[in-house]
């Protein structure tokens, strides 16, 4: 009897201390988000990162500045360490105004379409250049074309996001694949030039860039992206007529240049060998402010550390904030982050990376080596309970992030802040991806829920 009334004691006593754990972690990230709606920078950030330095495109003047402006904000925060990372970066330049427009059309005549090169298109020349259009829905499509129906034409890749995705970002990964590689695989069957369907949800005129991938030595043909709208009527022209377009490109591949990540971090008080990171990517495409793409995400990652020190919190882990340069054409700040990281080797047990825009949180997708992703992700699923209160959810798979996702090999567990994505891709790669289009409220939430997981993370570990 005495035995069963002691057993009976401690699991009462265990499942008390349970309770006074889980309510004080309650308070602690209501805390969290308290501060960062009320106090957090993140907005402020963006908005200067938007508006005063603006295009951040590797190997611009832009992209500089971006670097410039990341130390001095790191550098205010009471970092235990800043520091910049070099990294070479490639220099692409869009050069003038693009021209893509129908000619001599038996049913519109001569008429203008809304077109942008593609991140590392060819030049068509000053003149610029006109030839037939072809239309094709995949790659497979055109392999399957007789070569001498191709050659001197323009390959028009025309295959839409898949409306019936809820995920928006599973719609874009079906389609993307023809405007990254569609135009190398034209040029290879003879086509002088690649038009491609711009890759967004929305029917709209406004055009959406993105990198676009040559094989070294290849000729690199003019390639351009149209509205969804000009993509729809240059559709509608193929199919009654021969069609034929003028396009104008005065791109150019220049020599690498030297870069930098920006990385800051606070040392851990019991763990300092365990590395919990936050980060986004700084460079953004030259053709807008980067605001969603990724402003956000490195304004999130930095409001992380700043929630944390406005509450007093001492981490118990080292909590290192990075910037990555050039995940837009090249990824060669999280290719040098990883090869230098890799090979001390450190051991992050946690990262984080926000790249899908500043839009309202809905909970973080994950990955991790698979002889560790099953135990981690229990534990992190287990604070499920504290999280969904504020609309988070912890999802199993769906990935992380651009540049952290080369950290796996260091056996820890990779998390991408997963926003609301019905209108990310609104703006994705776009000239309207602009400061007045993120609402301070959802990004704010962002980088309250980042911080609600460091803090647990950085408290129990993994």
């Amino acid at each position: 009897m005495k035995k069963n009334s002691l057993a009976f004691f401690l699991l009462l006593l265990l499942a008390t201390s349970i309770q006074a754990q889980t309510d004080e972690d309650a308070f602690e990230i209501r805390k969290i988000y308290d501060t960062a709606l009320q106090e957090g920078q993140a907005y402020e950030w963006l908005r200067h990162l938007c508006l005063k330095v603006g295009p951040r495109l590797s190997g611009t003047a832009g992209a500089a500045a971006a670097v410039e402006y990341g130390k001095q904000m790191f550098d205010t925060l009471g970092f235990d360490k800043v520091y910049l990372q070099e990294c070479q970066v490639p220099h692409w330049e869009r050069g003038e105004k693009e021209i893509v427009r129908i000619v001599g059309s038996s049913t519109v005549g001569t008429q203008e379409l809304n077109g942008i090169a593609l991140g590392f298109s060819g030049s068509s020349g000053k003149l610029g250049l006109s030839a037939e259009v072809i239309e094709v829905k995949s790659l497979d499509e055109l392999k399957a074309l007789d070569p001498a129906k191709v050659k001197g034409k323009i390959v028009f890749y025309n295959r839409p996001l898949d409306p019936l995705q809820i995920n928006t970002f599973a719609a874009y990964g079906g389609a993307v694949d023809q405007r990254v590689y569609g135009p190398k695989e034209a040029e290879k069957l003879g086509a002088v030039a690649a038009i491609v369907r711009s890759m967004t949800t929305k029917q709209d005129d406004v055009p959406h860039s993105g990198v676009t991938i040559f094989e070294e030595g290849q000729n690199r043909i003019p390639a351009v992206a149209i509205s969804t709208n000009d993509a729809d009527l240059l559709s509608s022209l193929v199919q009654r007529e021969k069609v034929r377009v003028y396009v104008r490109t005065t791109c150019r591949q220049l020599s690498d240049k030297t870069s930098y990540n920006v990385v800051g971090e606070i040392k851990g008080s019991e763990f300092p060998e365990e590395i919990i990171l936050v980060g986004g990517h700084l460079d953004s495409w030259d053709v807008n402010q980067g605001a969603h793409d990724d402003g956000a995400g490195v304004v999130q990652a930095l409001d992380v550390i700043y929630n944390l020190k406005k509450m007093g919190y001492k981490p118990k882990r080292t909590l290192r904030c990075v910037w990555f340069m050039n995940e837009e054409n090249g990824q060669a700040g999280a290719k040098k982050y990883a090869e230098v990281s890799n090979a001390i080797p450190e051991k992050h047990i946690l990262a984080i990376e926000s790249d899908r825009g500043g839009f309202t949180p809905r909970g973080f997708t994950t990955e991790a080596d698979d002889k560790v992703y099953k135990p981690k992700l229990a534990i992190v699923k287990k604070w499920e309970s504290l999280l969904s209160p504020f609309g988070i959810e912890i999802k199993a798979g769906g990935g992380s992030g651009a540049d952290i996702s080369r950290l796996k090999p260091q056996m820890g567990l990779l998390m991408g802040l997963y926003p609301d994505s019905q209108r990310y891709f609104d703006f994705h790669h776009a000239p309207n991806d602009n400061f007045e289009n993120v609402n301070k409220r959802e990004l704010l939430l962002g980088a309250a829920a980042m911080t609600a997981m460091v803090y647990l993370v950085d408290k129990y570990g993994l």
